[in-house]
């Protein structure tokens, strides 16, 4: 069964640190860019970074740039989203997607997306 389950997501207070992870069953990372997206409630799904092992990266979001950190370990078929000095903005639904062989730009000029997670909730407040 081909899936991709995020997990990490909680509660955190402004100034917290969060780890994301993005693991993938079913197939292999390696070829694919992983994008993280984020909705919050009543706004738009943004892209907010992309790791590829095609045209390198990663790629942020200009709001995270400096703060968050995607990485992949390839022996772990993992993907993570590590978020730092986080702020209350941050708060939103988080997926991982793959897609075969794309560029990252395709994260925010879409489409993107062969594969979606769930969603982890991750909410930034004191």
């Amino acid at each position: 069964q081909v899936q991709l389950v995020e997990s990490g997501g909680g509660l955190v207070q402004p100034g917290g640190s969060l780890r994301l992870s993005c693991a993938a069953s079913g197939f292999r990372l390696d070829y694919y860019a992983i994008g993280w997206f984020r909705q919050a409630p009543g706004k738009e799904r943004e892209g907010v970074s992309c790791i590829s092992s095609s045209d390198g990266g990663p790629y942020y979001l200009d709001s995270v740039k400096g703060r968050f950190t995607a990485s992949r370990d390839n022996a772990k078929n993992t993907v993570y989203l590590q978020m730092n000095s986080l702020k209350p903005e941050d708060t939103a639904v988080y997926y991982c997607a793959a897609s075969f062989r794309l560029e990252c730009s395709r994260v925010w000029v879409g489409p993107f997306g062969d594969y979606w997670g769930q969603g982890t909730q991750v909410t930034v407040s004191s």
